[in-house]
């Protein structure tokens, strides 16, 4: 708490003295500030009761001086009376969350303090922010980023991860370097680069008087780019060192000790009116986060290294009921749940049918289609001594699969209609630990009409067919927006298929926005379901509720 105190008292000393610059324009001044409360409420028709505090909210304040080669930031975050419903409660009343002060040059960029990074993509370590899932995983330490030319880049780290408004016991050291081979040999049509990456984890080893294992956890990874004409080509493997694996949250098996190993390869090819991207991933005991009991939590905390899930991300409600979790860590429950990691991927196709033909029509027609499939590693498990051996291109028993078509069309200046088909298969019992296999059936249609530039209504209409869990659902969603400056909304999710009629629920939602330059103001009302709210791949649960929503976000 004093280091952040000095921190906040030398960053509004800097401030003060810096008046007389920032109106000579020596000194540039800018920040933010975003604030996301709820009033939660009782509602009967979902059995659902507030919480003590029924009146909480998240915010955050950050600002930044920039002076020459020097940039000084603070982030100070406040959760009262508590934080919103599920969120790490390690967020916890008011204080200074980051701070960091950066020197940065062409060839040198030198940060001290709290920063973000990502070395490749993510498979080995990332760090960042992402304040609707309740994700701030930043590093308190220093960075130092050297280019000495523009075909070189060097990285190296060295900190400990930010959790709620400490940091972790785990060290983290890394480094991670880039040669972009297309300007070292004066490539003209074609983009090489190659990579490698270091990645350690130190916390001591308290569990157990001699462990197998080392306090040290070493990470690898190569990675190689390539793109041409309208080809590219990028892959990433990665190797995880020896660690006592965590089945359960907090329950380090120290006789349980296994390696790790990640492949990710992505290929491609577009050109006017065609694309073509295919996604290939297998991950084996590759959790990892800077403390080893932190592994399981539900928040995301003190988590090392992003493993999204590679599906498609709908904007559509229902198609976000049965979402898909990527499944890195190992879990030997019983015969029925064994699970070493994934293997699987993702395939995209778009094509634009050209204008003035017959199914293009004046404006042409867009069609996507994705399709992904998820399946455990196969190999071979003993389960009374707690072991295992995994194929390496073996596929288990399937997780997950999400096939999908969409349909855009363009018929005038005013009016456009969307077309969706999906089909899902979620195996609950493997992926969540629990029990059932759903399969569903999802059709989604819309049509936006313009009255003008700013002027516009979009009207949606979903629904979905489910074999099995709490059967079918429909759902409506209305959009209007008023002008560039203020819009409206209206939503409707209707559990009607339920075979438990008193669990036939609504989650309905109104409200508003409005926005003025820089700053946005939104306001709502209704339910939300329970589940998963998900962002680029990454999931937080949130449990059901009722209440009056109300954020606020501007930028100066």
């Amino acid at each position: 708490m004093k280091i952040k105190l000095v921190a906040f008292m030398v960053f509004v000393t800097i401030y003060s003295h810096a008046q007389e610059l920032i109106k000579d324009e020596k000194i540039n001044f800018y920040g933010g500030f975003e604030s996301n409360s709820q009033w939660y409420l009782n509602d009967k028709g979902l059995k659902v009761t507030h919480p003590d505090i029924p009146l909480r909210e998240n915010s955050y304040l950050f600002l930044n001086l920039k002076y020459k080669n020097w940039i000084t930031g603070i982030q100070v975050e406040s959760y009262e009376d508590q934080a919103l419903l599920n969120f790490n409660p390690r967020y916890d009343k008011t204080d200074v969350a980051t701070y960091f002060l950066q020197y940065k040059m062409d060839k040198i960029d030198l940060t001290a303090g709290y920063f973000y990074e990502q070395f490749g993509s993510g498979l080995l370590f990332r760090s960042w922010e992402d304040r609707a899932l309740g994700i701030n995983n930043s590093l308190r330490g220093g960075r130092v980023i050297f280019k000495p030319t523009s075909y070189f880049t060097l990285k190296s780290i060295y900190g400990r991860q930010r959790t709620g408004f400490d940091i972790s016991n785990g060290e983290i050291y890394g480094v991670d370097t880039e040669i972009v081979l297309s300007d070292l040999f004066a490539m003209k049509t074609s983009e090489l680069s190659f990579g490698l990456t270091y990645v350690g984890r130190e916390e001591e080893v308290l569990t157990t008087p001699n462990p197998e294992y080392n306090s040290l956890t070493n990470g690898y990874a190569a990675r190689i780019d390539y793109s041409h004409n309208g080809f590219y080509l990028s892959s990433e493997y990665t190797i995880k060192s020896k660690d006592a694996v965590v089945e359960v949250q907090g329950q380090i098996e120290d006789n349980f000790i296994k390696p790790g190993n990640a492949l990710l390869m992505n290929m491609g090819y577009s050109k006017k009116g065609f694309g073509l991207d295919g996604t290939f991933r297998r991950l084996e005991n590759m959790g990892f986060f800077s403390e080893r009991i932190a592994k399981g939590n539900a928040y995301n905390d003190r988590i090392m290294n992003f493993v999204p899930s590679l599906t498609k991300q709908h904007h559509y409600n229902l198609a976000n009921i049965y979402v898909y979790q990527a499944q890195p860590s190992v879990f030997l429950g019983d015969e029925t749940v064994l699970k070493t990691g994934e293997i699987g991927g993702q395939l995209d196709v778009f094509y634009n049918i050209k204008k003035q033909t017959i199914l293009g029509g004046k404006y042409g027609t867009k069609i996507a289609v994705n399709m992904s499939n998820w399946n455990a590693l196969g190999g071979k498990f003993y389960l009374p001594k707690r072991d295992y051996e995994t194929q390496f291109l073996g596929f288990g028993k399937k997780y997950f699969s999400d096939y999908n078509i969409e349909i855009t069309k363009k018929w005038n200046q005013k009016w456009q209609t969307v077309f969706t088909y999906i089909n899902q298969y979620y195996n609950k019992k493997l992926i969540e630990e629990t029990y059932d296999l759903v399969k569903t059936n999802i059709i989604g249609a819309e049509a936006l009409y313009k009255f003008n530039d700013s002027k516009s209504i979009r009207v949606v209409g979903e629904h979905m067919w489910v074999d099995s869990d709490k059967k079918n659902w429909a759902a409506s969603t209305v959009e209007f927006n008023l002008n560039s400056k203020l819009s409206f909304f209206s939503s409707d999710m209707y559990n009607y298929g339920n075979e438990d009629s008193q669990l036939r629920n609504h989650y309905y939602s109104l409200g508003g926005a409005y926005r003025q330059k820089s700053t946005r103001i939104a306001l709502s009302y209704g339910r939300q379901r329970g589940g998963l709210v998900c962002v680029g791949g990454v999931c937080r649960f949130v449990p059901e509720s009722s209440g009056v929503s109300l954020s606020l976000n501007t930028t100066f």
